[in-house]
């Protein structure tokens, strides 16, 4: 039986729209997913690039394969700068909360 991380994905301040409209995503990853170790915050926003965007503006969320300048990322409530950013393992129960702090006016 294949282990799994439950995670939940949110986003927010106008990223939802690039994801269907969807604000909140449960989602089960598995322990080995980043190709046989632990999925990262990395892996995951390609992950989300790549199976859950359903826009096709992808430059909106990623700039060079990286969270674009501009989007604060929270796990559990703490910003990422604080965690290790991109390399943050993900664990069971995190809650990775996307936010979009860019506003067209």
């Amino acid at each position: 039986m294949m282990e799994t991380i439950n995670i939940t994905i949110e986003f927010t301040g106008g990223l939802e729209l690039l994801f269907d409209n969807v604000a909140k995503h449960p989602l089960a990853v598995a322990k080995n997913a980043n190709d046989g170790k632990p999925p990262t915050i990395g892996w995951l926003v390609k992950y989300l690039c790549n199976h859950v965007m359903k826009d096709s503006r992808k430059e909106l969320f990623v700039l060079n394969d990286n969270v674009r300048p501009g989007i604060l990322v929270l796990i559990n409530d703490s910003d990422w700068e604080l965690e290790g950013e991109d390399k943050y393992e993900l664990a069971d129960k995190d809650t990775i909360l996307f936010v979009s702090t860019l506003h067209g006016g």
